[in-house]
């Protein structure tokens, strides 16, 4: 049984130097490595927390790297109907940065630039139905988008996935939490003012850790870097850090 239409369901990161890669979030999160068949078409490594599939890592190849796409973690949405999603994204302004393509026994997928600018990927599962947890140290817990036009966001997904909306205020900061149902499904902010005008719009992954300052640690101490210090939120201790090779991810210790 998979996942419902319109739920996060898995995240994966592209990067030059998979070896590196592997070995940074191995000890980072305590993930085991699994990587493809030697000689695979299409390399990618599974990422395994106690058995379980928790994320990816493929390759970011050179001729990519060359034309400047960054090396970056991506957030997958399920879908009942990748075909019809992908003409309906278009119908709704999204560009497609790969058309629908058949990953052999695993499912599909296609990637969008939605109309706020921000990239998106999205699956419909055959035998890979997503990470096999969840809300646990080591594993996925949210999707965050951060854009300058939260209304233009709100109605692109309300229109093609049905997801409902509940806004949040807390003090000054409005946030909008997008459902699948009665299931929280990840959350909208407009970052105008927050982030610099050259950081462009982007869906950003976050991962329950067991102590935020202990995993930020972590990852300096494995060659990552810091791009926002642990704060205390409604949600739980947060912080911002990226892998050595560039691509940024969310760090948190939830209270909830």
């Amino acid at each position: 049984m998979g996942y419902p239409h319109g739920l996060f369901s898995w995240a994966d990161v592209a990067v030059p130097d998979m070896d590196q890669g592997a070995e940074f979030y191995s000890g980072l999160f305590g993930w085991d490595a699994v990587p493809s068949a030697p000689g695979d078409s299409m390399p990618y490594t599974m990422f395994m927390l106690d058995g379980q599939a928790v994320a990816g890592m493929g390759p970011l190849m050179p001729d990519a790297v060359e034309a400047g796409r960054p090396p970056v973690w991506s957030s997958y949405v399920t879908v009942d109907d990748i075909d019809a999603t992908a003409a309906r994204a278009k119908e709704l302004g999204a560009v497609l940065l790969m058309e629908p393509m058949q990953i052999p026994e695993a499912g599909s997928m296609f990637v969008a630039v939605d109309p706020v600018g921000a990239a998106i990927s999205f699956w419909q599962a055959d035998q890979h139905i997503g990470a096999g947890v969840f809300n646990v140290p080591g594993a996925m817990s949210w999707n965050e988008l951060a854009c300058r036009d939260v209304g233009a966001a709100k109605d692109f997904y309300e229109a093609l996935l049905g997801w409902g909306v509940d806004v949040q205020q807390y003090g000054d900061f409005t946030y909008t939490v997008v459902k699948v149902g009665d299931r929280t499904n990840g959350g909208i902010y407009d970052m105008t003012g927050m982030l610099p005008d050259a950081v462009p719009a982007h869906w950003l992954v976050w991962f329950t850790v067991d102590g935020t300052e202990a995993a930020v640690e972590r990852c300096t101490d494995l060659g990552g870097s810091v791009q926002r210090e642990p704060w205390d939120s409604a949600f739980g201790r947060m912080a911002i850090v990226a892998d050595p090779q560039g691509p940024a991810l969310g760090l948190i210790t939830m209270t909830k």
